[in-house]
């Protein structure tokens, strides 16, 4: 078994030792599950925007044809 260094609060600058917890790799991915979610939102979000900024807003994608509807 692997043991990993968890920050409890998901603050890697806070090194304390009441805000580290050792957690099998399972238990770590489940502790920062969460977090990894919000940080992907705000990853696409981001990309998202500087492609709107950059060259314009993102085609929409039509899901049953390529054509828009009523074309």
């Amino acid at each position: 078994m692997v043991l990993a260094a968890a920050h409890r609060d998901h603050d890697t600058a806070n090194n304390q030792d009441t805000n580290l917890a050792a957690f099998c790799q399972r238990c770590h991915m489940l502790h920062d599950r969460d977090e990894h979610q919000r940080r992907r939102w705000r990853t696409l979000f981001q990309r998202k925007a500087m492609g709107d900024l950059f060259q314009g807003p993102y085609p929409v994608a039509w899901r049953h044809s390529s054509t828009p509807p009523g074309h």
